[in-house]
């Protein structure tokens, strides 16, 4: 963009730019901005350009109509010591190979298996719980999804072969996380901060695990069916096998996002749940009347609207990635205007999913907004928890899947109550998720507590007819 063509937006500090707003509270500077100066607002950040997307056509333009002309950009530098080149960083020929070579990993009747998986090791975790004890539902959670994404796309038993790797990947996106909240996210990742320090010994030890698990899948030789599998037999249109280095950063990828995306869904349905009785007894209702106490199956789920709609309320309002960056690396035309090589463009599905425009009360935790069709008579862009274009999130089937399993199977059996005095508030970056832990009590139901729910909920709504 060339000064004389830049729209309105916030003047900021001489040097600093808009560093100060955005370290202060970058999500809701950001919401601020676009309530103020519109649909694309220009933002300096130290000496980098930035410009902030905010309408659903305009959004379209930089996560697909233009997406070879703008890539991963300030996100991709600064997690690349944990990540590598890992499908969620690779660009151009790379990221298609790498695409093509995980995508039956996610075929739908794939998937459809993982389920029995999803529900045994949420039975396995709850079984643990005791009556009235606090529990923090981040880590219970995390525990849980890193299981599942271990068991089903790598075949990898993380109570036994890769005890060791929960620990190791905690240390690691905790490094992560801090750099992603200060200034260093604009620093080479080579520099040997403190922070990166950190980090590259947790990748290493990370990589001394996964290495003795592919050693000995490759001395087993044999095909699981499981993703880890189909990376280390896969073979270039020329014969070149993949890498050792490619296949460890591939199952960097998959753990991180794989576990990260259900782990911070699930803590805030729960929080929310627990803020709206309402919306938990309806929950109850529909559980009771589809399961009647058993388990969930993946055929219950087109059953099971009600649990689904609360899963996009959540994504709504606390959407796996609160803002996605790319950078141009050539002249873009977005909207009205040419945005220069160079320029940091900006989206962000948390200030988008709040937009008036689109979202009555979009403050309100209201799962009954998606059961008339929303969905489908929203602008593509308007609600893209899973980002868009050709980089839609590789597992959001998976992810919304495991996360209705879940619920189904914890909410029949206990009561989840947010600990007296317990803070919570929204960690922004890298991921959303509860910056003080989420810790709840654990009550389980009584039996029948279901059905009279269910039996109360109707009572209610003859009285207000």
């Amino acid at each position: 963009m060339t000064s004389s063509s830049l729209p309105r937006g916030p003047k900021g500090h001489p040097l600093l730019g808009n560093a100060l707003s955005l370290s202060r509270g970058a999500l809701e500077f950001l919401r601020a901005c676009a309530g103020e100066y519109g649909d694309l607002v220009p933002l300096r950040f130290l000496g980098k350009r930035i410009l902030l997307v905010n309408h659903p056509d305009d959004i379209a333009q930089v996560l697909a109509t233009n997406h070879r002309k703008v890539v991963k950009g300030i996100t991709r530098r600064s997690d690349h010591i944990l990540l590598g080149d890992g499908i969620s960083l690779s660009e151009g020929d790379v990221w298609r190979r790498e695409r093509r070579l995980m995508q039956p990993a996610f075929h739908r009747e794939r998937i459809a298996a993982y389920g029995e998986v999803m529900v045994a090791s949420t039975e396995r975790m709850i079984e643990t719980w005791r009556d009235g004890e606090t529990r923090d539902m981040c880590v219970d959670l995390s525990e849980l999804t890193m299981a599942v994404v271990g068991q089903t796309l790598l075949d990898i038993n993380l109570r036994g072969e890769a005890a060791e790797l929960p620990a190791a990947l905690a240390s690691a996106m905790a490094c992560r996380a801090a750099r992603a909240r200060s200034l260093h996210m604009l620093l080479p990742v080579s520099l040997p901060t403190p922070t990166n320090l950190r980090m590259r010994r947790a990748r290493r030890r990370i990589d001394d695990i996964v290495q003795r698990i592919l050693e000995e899948r490759r001395d087993a030789g044999d095909d699981r069916g499981d993703l880890l599998s189909m990376l280390l037999r896969a073979q270039d249109e020329d014969g070149r096998g993949v890498t050792a280095r490619q296949v460890k950063d591939e199952v960097m990828a998959i753990f991180v996002g794989g576990h990260e995306t259900v782990a911070n869904l699930l803590a805030w349905a729960w929080y929310l749940l627990s803020q709206h009785p309402e919306v938990e007894t309806r929950l109850l209702a529909e559980l009771d009347t589809v399961l009647g106490g058993r388990l969930p199956t993946v055929s219950d789920l087109p059953r099971l609207p009600y649990t689904s709609t609360i899963v996009s309320e959540v994504l709504r309002l606390y959407p796996p990635a609160s803002v996605l960056t790319r950078e141009a690396i050539a002249d873009v035309r977005i909207g009205a205007y040419t945005v220069a090589r160079g320029t940091e463009i900006v989206v962000s599905p948390w200030v988008m999913h709040r937009d008036p425009r689109y979202f009555a009360d979009p403050e309100v935790f209201k799962p009954d907004r998606w059961a008339d069709g929303l969905a489908s008579r929203l602008p593509r862009y308007a609600y893209f928890p899973f980002g868009g274009g050709p980089r839609l999130c590789i597992g959001k089937s998976f992810a919304t899947m495991e996360a209705i399993l879940v619920l189904a199977v914890v909410a029949q059996r206990f009561r989840l109550e947010l600990l007296r005095g317990q803070r919570v508030v929204a960690e922004e970056l890298p991921t959303l998720h509860p910056k003080f832990g989420l810790r709840m009590v654990v009550q389980p139901r009584q039996r029948g507590e279901a059905r009279r729910s269910s039996s109360e909920m109707v009572a209610s709504e003859r009285a207000d007819r």
